[in-house]
Formats: structure tokens, sequence, C-alpha cells
């Protein structure tokens, strides 16, 4: 810019000259003709005669020429300014880095500094994450919360020598501090307790690691206040674990003890639990998340335990826990490694955070304004926010409670690894098994014992109050006709059958039931629904309702300030179809997905149609959605199966065993109506191959079941959320192209 002024200050008197001479001959001129000429050289600017242009041409090219050079001069120079700039800022970001390369040296040769630590005494587990922190150190890439990370960077500019009080004072003597020497991640609350912050050793944030959570792909799970059936994608259920199979005891996968703070605590050691323990590290990567279970195992998918574990060839099933789908691909019922979680004694000093679970503790008591639990051996845990996913208990009858404790040590409450465990025990070694229950689980249990009897002397019974399996589900006739496949499993079925008292007489059990029928038998199975375990209720003052059992909760899954529930504990409003509470897996995935995205801010409400899934063996399965019972008025659509028409053709083309895995919400979005002729009501016929059950509540579908027709949820569901009346449900039936071979 001081060249561009030197120059200019040169040929500015220039200018003012040539125009000054310019004027001056153009008056001459017209005094001497006494009239002004017709043409005057008024851009005459040359003390030449007139008519010489080329000087102005030189003129007005070397005033061009200096705009443009010192336009060209200030850029260079705007850049350069701002390149050194960058380097210098660059420069002084790498100073603490270099800093804090010495500080495991100097953190591990000073240990007596470790006891002064009140979170866990044991010094050889924080070193060793101190040591790896200057490895994954990024400076091109930012941490996902920009803001905080520039705030530690800045003070440790300001302030560089810090990181030498390390070898006075070690950061392991600051119980607040998640980890020694390093900050928590920009994410966590700790990170806005500003300036004594700035006094403590070293304030550097590392690049953090890739947390150990599952693809993008994988966690980017459809929303579901949009539109729900998306919330069941692909992704609705976790990835397939490594063949490495999960040891029950591993301690990898779980531990006994735990820190006494956790950001996010999940209660309960379920589906609804693991989904929300992955939607919360999705949004928030670097989130601590411990779960709570009284079981001695992480979580797991419970409809495998009543369905493939029973067909698997494996002698050693029970002790590996995979299976193979009924497209034949094998898979473990957890949903992930034991590498997935890391130990929940180091939860609180993780560097990237995680997901821990503490097995085999029960919480007892919950204090909701201190925001703190305890548990079964008195250990208390604070939170910031919690999820109550306790599930349910199997419900007993209160005949078998009656009936003594040789009767209960013979009694199975099918409901966890460990019962069925039990049951596969005990169905190889006795001659006789009764199945109290004719619903999802009892039928699936049936049909699983009775293809068991085929290959030994084992006898199966069945007995329930209805007039056929799933009476209290599916329509009269189609009952009838799923009664009568379920013999042909081998399964001795009674009917019409209410207990009345169960004995031990003679080394068996005889059931009497109350129109005289006497049944004895070796072992009993109930089966008989499940009750949401709300024990927190009492000490959490928190609702329950009267209706239908476990925590009412508002449209965004929550039961008090920062108290979420999710799965089948939760009782909610379902904005077409009211207060319901589900106890389905597809329902625990979304819940606690949606629960887990509340939790970190999100607030979405739950408008979700959840979906339910049984198979009687490997050749009928149904799918359901919404209000399924038989006391409702119902018209069914049926058409002649094909071989493609079977829950092990359905999930060959999916390629998963857990069918709401393969909803997609595309197929709902502009379904195609069949070109074949309009269905006939097959109501009365006697086969029953594939076809569509819609159920009806003032002229209006609340609910549907696709007989073996699969992969085709999302229509129904939207069908559901329309709530409209149709008059001619065979129409609606088109849609479903159940007639397409």
């Amino acid at each position: 810019m001081l060249k561009c002024r030197t120059v200019w200050r040169k040929l500015a008197p220039l200018a003012r000259a040539s125009s000054t001479v310019c004027r001056q001959n153009a008056r001459r001129a017209g005094l001497n003709n006494g009239r002004l000429p017709a043409c005057v050289p008024a851009a005459q600017m040359s003390t030449a005669p007139a008519g010489g242009g080329r000087e102005n041409q030189l003129y007005i090219l070397l005033v061009g020429a200096t705009c443009v050079g010192g336009a060209i001069y200030a850029y260079q120079t705007v850049k350069g300014d701002s390149q050194r700039y960058q380097d210098r800022i660059d420069e002084i970001s790498s100073r603490p880095v270099k800093k804090l390369g010495e500080e495991p040296a100097v953190t591990q040769s000073e240990p007596p500094a470790v006891p002064k630590a009140a979170p866990s005494p044991e010094g050889p587990s924080l070193p060793a994450p101190d040591a790896e922190i200057p490895t994954p150190i990024e400076t091109a890439e930012p941490p996902p919360a920009d803001e905080p990370a520039v705030e530690a960077s800045l003070e440790v500019a300001a302030a560089p020598p810090a990181a030498l009080i390390v070898e006075e004072e070690p950061p392991a003597a600051e119980p607040a501090e998640p980890q020694p020497g390093v900050v928590a991640e920009a994410d966590e609350p700790a990170i806005e307790a500003s300036p004594e912050e700035a006094a403590e050793p070293p304030v550097v944030e590392p690049e953090p690691s890739p947390p150990t959570e599952p693809a993008p792909a994988e966690l980017a799970e459809p929303l579901a206040e949009s539109e729900p059936p998306a919330a069941e994608s692909a992704a609705a259920e976790p990835v397939e674990p490594q063949p490495g199979v999960v040891a029950e005891g591993d301690a990898s996968a779980a531990s006994h003890k735990a820190s006494s703070h956790t950001p996010y605590l999940l209660i309960g050691g379920g589906t609804a639990s693991f989904a929300a323990a992955r939607s919360i590290r999705a949004r928030d990567p670097g989130a601590r998340v411990l779960i709570v279970t009284d079981e001695s195992v992480p979580p797991y998918m419970r409809p495998p335990l009543s369905k493939e574990l029973w067909f698997s060839d494996d002698p050693s099933v029970t002790e590996t826990l995979r299976f193979k789908q009924w497209n034949g691909k094998e898979r473990s019922i957890y949903f992930q490694p034991p590498s997935f979680y890391i130990n929940a004694e180091e939860l609180e000093s993780a560097e990237n955070g995680g997901v821990a679970v503490l097995t085999g503790r029960k919480v007892v008591h919950m204090d909701v304004r201190g925001n703190k639990i305890k548990l079964d051996d008195d250990t208390e845990i604070s939170y910031d926010k919690c999820l109550i996913a306790t599930g349910g208990v199997p419900r007993n009858l209160q005949v078998l409670e009656r009936a003594g404790e040789e009767v209960m040590k013979r009694t199975t409450l099918f409901r966890k690894v460990e019962d069925f465990k039990s049951l596969d025990k005990v169905s190889r070694n006795v001659k006789s098994i009764t199945i109290i229950g004719g619903g999802f689980l009892g039928s699936e249990l049936a049909c699983a014992l009775g293809r068991r009897s085929t290959e030994s002397d084992l006898e199966v019974i069945q007995m329930y109050p209805e007039k056929g399996n799933m009476g209290k589900v599916l329509p009269e006739y189609l009952s009838n006709w799923t009664t009568e496949k379920v013999k042909k499993e081998g399964v001795k079925i009674i009917s019409e059958a209410l207990v009345k008292s169960v004995v031990s007489k003679d080394d068996k059990l005889e059931i009497q039931l109350k129109d005289g029928r006497l049944v004895k038998t070796d072992h009993i199975v109930a089966a008989v629904g499940l009750e949401p375990n709300v024990d927190l209720a009492k000490s959490a003052g928190l609702e329950v309702d009267s209706d239908f059992g476990g925590f009412r909760v508002n449209a965004e899954l929550q039961a008090r300030a920062n108290i979420w529930v999710a799965g089948d504990a939760a009782c909610f409003y379902d904005i077409r179809l009211g207060r319901r509470r589900v106890e389905h897996h597809d329902h625990a995935v979304v819940s606690g997905r949606l629960a887990g995205e509340n939790m970190t801010g999100a607030n979405k409400p739950y408008w979700h149609q959840s979906m339910f899934w049984s198979d009687l063996g490997p050749d009928v399965g149904y799918e359901a959605i919404g209000i399924v019972d038989s006391s409702l008025p119902t018209v069914g659509v049926f058409a002649k199966a094909t071989a493609k028409d079977t829950p092990k053709a359905a999930t060959e083309e999916s390629g998963t065993g857990i069918r709401s895995e393969s909803e997609t919400e595309h197929t709902a979005s502009s379904p195609v109506a069949s070109s074949a002729p309009s269905p006939t009501d097959v109501q009365h016929k006697d086969e029953y191959g594939k076809g569509v059950i819609f159920y009806l509540r003032d002229k209006v579908v609340v609910g549907i079941i696709l007989w073996n027709v699969f992969n085709r949820m999302p229509i129904a569901r939207k069908i559901i959320k329309d709530g409209e009346e149709h008059t001619d449900l065979n129409e609606v039936a088109k849609l479903f192209n159940i007639h397409d071979d």
C-alpha cells in the first residue's frame, strides 16, 4: 500500500497540470475564432497539439495498472497476514501437546499421590489411560463439541507452564476429575467448571479416539416422531456380535462394582436399556452409561429363548447361546460381545466414555430428589439422568403358589436365560412336561418341546382355559386351525381347562381340573402372562397406572424430571388407541431408543405403533400390530400359500431372524394395490395358508394380523395411523399383495 501511495503522489500533479492546459487551449481557440469550435478536444490531457490521443491511452493504462497492482498487493498482504496468524496459533496450540507427552512418566514416577483420589484406590488402572493420551491427538479434526475444546486449548495457551505442576501435585488428587491429567470430553458437564480448571495441571483435550459404537449406518436409526415404521429399519436391532462367545461370567463384559456417580444410569439389563445406551452414545459419543441389572449376563434378546434356540442341533447351545436362524445364519442372543463394554469401576475415568454393565445387583431404593439409588449391597450411586427399564416378572397362578415348596421346585416361570437352561435340562431328564397357558409364549414352547418329543419319549401337554391356541388373540376359526397345527407337532392339547389344585404325589405332580379331569406330569411350565416390575414406584414416588399397570409416562416417556421409563414397564398414551402398555421386543427397541434420545435433550414424542411376531416352528408365523383382541369384530382375507410364505423363507429374504429389522418406511409410503381380482372372505374354509385379519372398533381398523405374510408391516401401520373407515376391506387387503405369487 505504501508503494501505491507514493506512485499516486507523483502522478497527481501531472494529471492536474494536464487538465489545466487543456482548458486553457480550448478557451484560446474559442476567442481566436469568435466562437467555440464545433469539436473541442475536451478529453485532451496533454500539452501537445490537439488530436494526439496516444498519450491519453498511455495515461489511462498507467492508472489502471496502478489500481490493479495495488489490489493484488493488498490481497497478498492480507492473505500472508492470515497465514502467519494461523501458523502462530498452530504453534501455540502445539506447545502443551509436547509437554503432555512427558506427563505419563511424571505421573508414574510418583505413585504415592494416587491414594488421594477418592473414586478408586487402584493405582495401576489410572496411569494406563494417560500413557495412551499422546497417540490419538489430532489437530486437523475438531472434537464433537467445538466450543469447550477451544476454551480448553486457549486456557493452556495463556498459561503453558501449568503442565509442570504435575510433578508436585498430580491431578489424581482431585476426586472430581474423571481421569488424571486429562479433562473429561467436551460434552461432559465437568468441562464447565471453569476458573479452577485453568489452574489444574493439564487442561488439554486430546482428539478422542473413535468410540466403540457401531458404524454410523447402524446408529442412524429413523426417528420415532416423524414416521415410526422407520424406527425398526435395518438398525432397529443392534449389530450382530462377532463369533466370539460371550461367557456368562466374563469380567470384561460385566462387573460387580461401580463408581459412585454416573451421568447416565439405566436400571434393567434388557432390550430397552441396551437400545437406550446406544442411542445416548450416538448423540453424545463421550457419554458414560451404566447399566444395572440383577441378571448375571450382559444385555441380550429374549425372543430366541422360546423360538430358535430350541431348534438348534448344537448340544452345547445352553453354554454358547448361539443359534441358527430360520435362514441358516448363526448369531448370538447377546447384543454385543464382551469387548463392547468397559469395566464399571473404570467408567468414571474412561477417556472417551463408554457403556458399562453392573451385573448381579438389584436397585432396592430410589431417591428422586437426591438423584441417587441404593443397591441390594447398600452401595449408593448418584446420577444425572436415569432410565427405568425394569421390564416385568412372569405371572404365576395362585393355585401353584399355594401348592407348596415341592410343587414350586418343579415349576418353571419362563423368562430369563437361566429359565431356558433349566427347562432344557429338565426336558432331557423327565418323561412329561405340562405347559399351562395358550398365549404366545405357551404356544411357542409347546411347539418347540413337541418337536423334541418326536426324538425322545418326552410327553408334552398344553392346557389353557380357551377353546383353542391363542384364543384371546386369534378369531375362533383361526385359533382352531392353529390348535390342529400344534397337535401335529406332537403336543397333547387340553382346552377349556381351569386348574383347581396341584399336589405332589408319588414323584409326580397331579393337576386337578375344575371339571374333574386329572393330569399327571413331571414338570410344569407356567406361561400365563407378565406383571410389570414397578417395585421402585413406592420409594421413587412414581405413579402406577391402575388399569394397565406400569409407570405412567408422558408423551416423551418421562415419568418425572430426569427420569424416563421404557419397555414393558412403561404405560404410555397412544394418540390413536389410547393409553396402553406393550410387552413386545419391537416396542422395547423403539421406546428404549427414543428415551435415550430424550435423555440427551431431543424432546421427541412417542407415537410409534409397535409390532410383534410369533412363530409356531419354521413353517407358520404371523406378525401383528395394534389391538388384536378376539373379542373385537374381525374380517379375514386369505389366499393360498406358496413355499415363500413361511418364517424360514421370510428370514432368508431379509437376512435376519428378528423380523422387525427388515421393516422399511419406503414400503408404506406408496403402497401399490395388487392387480389380482378382489379376494373373497374365506373365514369358513379349513385351510388358511396366508392372509390378513383386520380387527375393528367402531368400523375403524385398530389391529391387523399378517398371517404368513411378511415384510408388509409398514403398510399395516399406515392403515392404523390413518384411522379411516373402510367400506370394503377386500380392497384394503389388495395393498398387501397376498394374491401375488
